[in-house]
């Protein structure tokens, strides 16, 4: 006989033990109205079961006193891999009467059966395997399928609503013992309830199918939602873009329009400027009679230069608002981009859900293969019993042979000696033993064969069912990959929008290149109004000479004043003439501004 690990009959007792509380606390509680306190027996039993099936294979960790062994350090690990559990272990740790790690992992385990999700908080513990090897031994019960199996059972317990005082209860100081007499049942009561835990057993497993099946298609609409929740955001960026688009339009309308403006003003200007030049013909040729008719018109046209100055700073004020909506578009943009960039992030979260479900199923690949190796094994033996049975016929044939030539024997020898016969007689009895013996070894193996074929159809319709969840695993799959497809349509979607966006910058730069090219100008021309209002005529006693040749003023040297720059040249100097429209005669230009002059008396003249 084989000898059994003790390890494995200590996780065998465990489960079996945590099936009967389990089942014992469901169907109490459902007798007795589900709600449940602290004081409730069944509950209690619950709680001494879980914590020893938790202390299972449990590793000693070494302190400054003595040997620490305690659950609380894998619950306490719960809340860094489920952000939910955050809640709980915190309300454990402010506790008041709590003193020593196993009473804080007692609270643990009550507030957790009073949400509802200690089969989830459990579910997230024994998935981190290596996490666990910390805190427990490899022949441990949660790091083996026993760990797996009591979990599908805790999703049981959500139909029971338990409400617990933990704060005034002392769990540091209970005694956790299982009280064995609850689950103990008579010899009659066990020959006609196996079917009974049979069938519990199989629902137990339903419930934990029903379950998953229910996280699964959780998952499955939250990435729906998802999908939907990117669908809609792509639609709220295409129309932002699409406001921007307007918005650049309206824009570029307005740059046309004050461009337009400032050649409108810009003409007006010039036209002004001519008939300026022909009422200042008309008034010099007015000039010798009142002098101050001419003054009238220097105000009027220095009125009309403050007019000017006041409308070039109305156009500025128009730059500055436009420069103001350009860096508010670039706000946008920016904001447009902190877009894309979470939508990148959730794009790496599916990735890595989808990485979790392919090493889902490469586990279930793994199972697979196992139970086909076990398959090949049992018909490997059902073979060699077959084997087996054949040579126990042909056995049996030679002893038929040898019975009928033992009576011929006895048939001849009876006439010849009655102590040949008596002799006989006893081998024939001791044939008739071995017979017997070989009739009942025949018997018990056919009983075997039976159990074996029974063994093998079992194995077939397990077989059966992982074929069928693989299936369904890789429908889950192809549906994955699909999404996943859909996601890369978006990210080229994006990819689009992003060239739009930066072609559009490209304007946006386009148009602020020009913009400044249009202040640049208008501050030069700024510049030169500012220079021209800081110069005045000379008057006649200073102004003797002539500003180019330096000679004196006469009666062949008459004196021209540009009422531009406030020069004074001689006839002589200033050649430059300009015919006009207005005037039959042309009229003398300024060499360096190129502006009207105009005609003084000489000083020398009466």
């Amino acid at each position: 006989l084989a000898v059994k690990d003790p390890t494995a009959v200590e996780r065998a007792n465990l489960l079996n033990m945590a099936k009967l509380s389990i089942k014992g606390l469901i169907e109490s509680a459902l007798s007795f109205g589900r709600t449940l306190d602290s004081d409730y027996p069944p509950l209690q039993q619950f709680f001494v079961v879980m914590e020893h099936c938790l202390k299972h294979g449990l590793k000693v960790r070494k302190s400054f006193l003595s040997y620490n062994k305690t659950i609380w350090g894998p619950l306490e690990l719960v809340e860094k891999l489920y952000p939910e559990a955050e809640e709980i272990a915190a309300s454990v740790r402010d506790l008041p009467g709590l003193k020593t790690p196993l009473g804080r992992a007692r609270a643990w385990l009550r507030l957790a059966l009073m949400q509802k999700k200690m089969a989830d908080y459990l579910r997230c513990l024994i998935i981190q395997r290596d996490l666990l090897s910390e805190f427990y031994e490899y022949h441990a019960l949660m790091m083996e399928e026993e760990g797996a199996v009591i979990v599908g059972l805790l999703v049981g317990l959500n139909v029971i609503d338990a409400n617990l005082c933990v704060k005034g209860e002392d769990l540091d100081s209970q005694v956790g013992v299982i009280d064995f007499s609850v689950y103990l049942k008579s010899d009659d009561d066990i020959g006609g309830k196996e079917r009974d835990v049979q069938i519990a057993a199989i629902l137990d497993q339903k419930n934990y199918v029903e379950e998953l099946n229910r996280q699964l298609n959780s998952t499955v609409s939250s990435l729906h939602a998802r999908v939907d929740s990117l669908e809609k955001s792509n639609t709220k960026l295409i129309e932002e873009l699409a406001i921007a688009k307007n918005n650049i339009i309206k824009l570029q309308e307005e740059n046309h329009q004050l461009r337009s403006e400032n050649t409108l003003i810009l003409m007006k200007t010039q036209h002004h400027l001519e008939a300026t030049k022909v009422d200042v013909e008309a008034e010099l040729q007015t000039y010798k009679h009142s002098r101050q008719g001419l003054d009238e018109m220097y105000n009027e046209a220095r009125r009309q230069l403050r007019e000017e100055s006041q409308l070039r700073q109305d156009m500025e004020n128009e730059l500055v608002v436009q420069v103001s909506m350009k860096h508010e578009i670039e706000l946008a943009m920016k904001l447009l981009e902190k877009d894309i960039h979470e939508k990148q992030d959730t794009l790496i979260g599916l990735r890595q859900q989808l990485d979790e479900v392919k090493a889902i199923n490469m586990e279930m690949y793994q199972k697979l293969q196992v139970s086909e190796d076990a398959m090949k094994e049992k018909n490997e033996i059902i073979g060699r019993l077959e084997d087996k049975t054949n040579q126990i016929n042909a056995t049996m044939k030679q002893l038929e042979q040898r019975l009928q030539q033992a009576e011929k024997a006895q048939m001849d020898a009876e006439a010849e000696d009655e102590k040949l016969k008596q002799e006989y007689v006893n081998k024939s009895e001791s044939l008739q033993k071995e017979f017997s013996q070989k009739e009942k070894q025949l018997l018990q193996l056919e009983t075997d064969l039976k159990i074996e074929k029974e063994w093998r159809q079992t194995l077939e319709d397990d077989l059966q069912k992982e074929k069928e969840t693989v299936s369904h695993l890789k429908t889950e799959t192809q549906e994955i990959i699909n999404l996943k497809k859909e996601f890369l349509k978006l990210q080229e979607k994006n990819k689009q929008l992003r060239r739009i966006c930066q072609d559009q910058e490209a304007a946006l730069q386009e148009l602020a290149s020009k913009l400044s090219e249009s202040k640049l100008k208008i501050e030069d021309i700024k510049e030169a109004n500012k220079a021209l209002q800081g110069q005045v005529w000379l008057k006649d006693k200073e102004a003797t000479h002539c500003k180019l040749c330096e000679k004196e003023f006469s009666l062949s040297k008459r004196k021209h004043h540009c009422r531009n720059c406030g020069e004074i040249f001689c006839n002589a100097c200033s050649d430059n003439e300009l015919p006009l429209p207005s005037s039959p005669k042309p009229v003398r230009v300024c060499d360096s501004c190129h502006a009207i002059l105009i005609q003084r008396c000489s000083s020398n003249v009466p």
